[in-house]
């Protein structure tokens, strides 16, 4: 079994985190030792993070990081696809995704890798290469619920994210490393905190190989 780490680097989108760190002296009778405590500001999109279909008001279900079903992101079946995309490619149809897709039967979860080995979404120019609305379609049909993709939405911003999200598809965005993932399905977890009311956050992104 491979344990393959996804997790990007935690920066921040808009600020970057930033961490106070104090000493808290505790003594006893017994024993006496310094504490270490941290105070930690973040935005929800620093590192790898995970979008709730409530990040986006008008498709809310109620669902946040702390009432999301645990066995909905942890060791999820999840087919793995493999494109060959550089910068500046454009939009991803749902046909190539079918064809490129390993598993015929569907999963919870699909990992869409679209960049060529071994860029990242940082590596390429931003939206410009993108799902399309058949690619969405696609996704959806395959019953998906947990999407974990190098490649999102466009410049033009055509509603991919609110797609997904009316259709109850929990996103994982900003990983690294898929290119990786070698088995053609693997079982994917998403780690992070129980937060109640929040629809967006850092997480922790592992993918398990047979």
């Amino acid at each position: 079994m491979a344990i393959i780490d996804l997790t990007g680097n935690f920066e921040g989108e808009r600020f970057s985190p930033t961490f106070k760190r104090e000493g808290i002296p505790l003594k006893s009778a017994r024993t006496k030792y310094t504490g270490v405590v941290y105070t930690i500001t973040c935005d929800g999109m620093s590192g790898s993070y995970i979008d709730f279909p409530g990040h986006i008001a008008e498709t809310d279900d109620g669902m946040d990081a702390a009432n999301c079903p645990p066995e909905s992101v942890f060791r999820v079946p999840a087919a793995v696809i493999h494109l060959d995309k550089r910068s500046g490619d454009g939009p991803v149809s749902g046909a190539e995704l079918a064809a490129a897709c390993p598993v015929t039967e569907a999963t919870e979860a699909i990992i869409i890798n679209a960049l060529a080995a071994p860029l990242g979404c940082r590596d390429v120019v931003p939206r410009s290469v993108y799902l399309d609305a058949s690619a969405v379609e696609w996704i959806i049909e395959r019953k998906c619920k947990l999407l974990v993709s190098d490649i999102y939405e466009s410049k033009a911003l055509e509603g991919v994210f609110l797609k997904l999200f009316a259709a109850g598809v929990k996103t994982v965005c900003r990983t690294v490393s898929l290119y990786k993932i070698t088995a053609p399905q693997v079982k994917l977890t998403v780690l992070f905190p129980k937060m109640p009311g929040v629809t967006q956050l850092p997480c922790r992104v592992i993918a398990e190989e047979e």
